[in-house]
């Protein structure tokens, strides 16, 4: 017997369905590479499906049709998709395709059936999609233009972000301490414990960081492992399918796909690679290496404003600390100029006045607990 609420869900699930569907097609008409069109289409065509099967359910639970209507956020995506092609669309439907990606595993009714498998097909296929137009093609047009970095550019970019944390968070502390009047040494002690706490804490949150990314992706392969015993013949659709994205003719794709499948350790890294992102020979690198690399960067910025406490002492400490942080922190906005594009004076000025505001925070905060001590 079915409950009201059960009832709701096969409704809830009809009308996501016939969404999904509407958007497809939206896309299938709006898209200009008929390749790419007919991945749509078929996409399209599941979904209408699915919306079959929960449109039975309905009607054996003794229910009736929701009235079909379109969402906001369904027909504002279909607005623009038509107004400026799909490609501007595809990472926000990527979103929400990985967002609903498991939503029939718990469900009694899709258990036995193809609707949680589709679902991360389809899933799988859009962020495919999205990768190529939104990533692959951006690289390519960035190589012509004379200023990609490449993986170089994303490097410098971390490196000296690592190095902004380090000088600012260490810079505050030890004008937070100066603030509560400790003597030098203890600044000195402070700076050189802010250097090591915070070089520390960076490396670990690294290294959880990586490491949780290489088990979720390790996990991934496995289910991707899972599914290519269960239903090698989906799976080699769903190949065929990502190839037509990238341009492949439908006949080319199904062969290139029926030959990957053939070899089935190699059939699983490549779909690892095409469906899923993820390189298994490296699963986004070593976790160990990331957090040395990040201990050191945080570490480079936050001895900046230690350096002159060495050679400094009384009142000219704090003042020859401060302009040492001040030249750091020009330097660093400078720098950041390379990958933002903003003008280099502008950038260091604005990171000099964001990290000596910083300063003065903890400062003032220091002075007045050192007042009410």
């Amino acid at each position: 017997m079915k409950t009201p609420s059960d009832l709701k869900r096969y409704q809830n699930n009809w009308l996501g369905e016939v969404e999904s569907a509407s958007l497809y097609q939206i896309l299938a008409k709006s898209e200009k590479n008929q390749k790419l069109s007919q991945v749509y289409e078929n996409l399209a065509s599941v979904e209408l499906r699915h919306a079959k099967f929960w449109e039975s359910k309905i009607l054996e639970a003794g229910g009736t049709l929701p009235r079909r209507k379109i969402n906001f956020r369904t027909a504002l995506l279909g607005f623009l998709a038509r107004k400026f092609g799909p490609g501007l669309v595809l990472p926000m439907i990527n979103a929400l395709e990985t967002s609903d990606v498991s939503s029939y595993d718990h469900q009694e009714e899709a258990k036995g059936t193809t609707l949680p498998r589709d679902e991360r097909s389809h899933a799988r296929i859009i962020q495919a999609l999205a990768r190529e137009r939104h990533g692959m093609k951006g690289e390519a047009v960035a190589k012509l233009e004379g200023r990609h970095r490449g993986v170089g550019g994303n490097a410098l970019r971390a490196a000296i972000l690592g190095a902004n944390d380090g000088l600012v968070s260490n810079l505050s502390l030890i004008t937070g301490i100066a603030g509560a009047n400790f003597s030098n040494i203890q600044v000195l002690v402070s700076g050189l414990a802010g250097i090591l706490a915070g070089a520390c804490s960076m490396a670990m949150g690294e290294w959880l960081s990586v490491q949780s990314s290489r088990e979720l992706y390790e996990k991934q392969i496995a289910v991707e492992a899972q599914e290519l015993n269960e239903a090698p013949e989906e799976e080699a659709k769903e190949l065929a399918l990502i190839y037509e994205a990238k341009g492949i003719s439908r006949e080319e794709a199904e062969r290139l796909a029926n030959q990957v499948m053939k070899d089935r350790e190699k059939a699983l890294e490549t779909l690892a690679r095409e469906e899923l992102g993820i390189d298994p020979a490296t699963l986004g690198g070593s976790a160990w290496e990331a957090a040395g690399t990040s201990f050191m960067l945080f570490a480079l910025g936050a001895m900046i404003p230690v350096i002159p406490l060495f050679f400094f002492e009384g009142s000219s400490a704090i003042p020859s600390c401060l302009v040492a942080s001040a030249l750091g922190l020009f330097m660093i906005g400078s720098l950041t100029a390379l990958f933002t594009g903003r003008g280099f004076f502008f950038s260091g000025l604005r990171q000099l006045g964001i990290g000596l505001a910083a300063a003065a925070v903890t400062f003032f905060v220091g002075r007045w607990i050192g007042i009410s001590l």
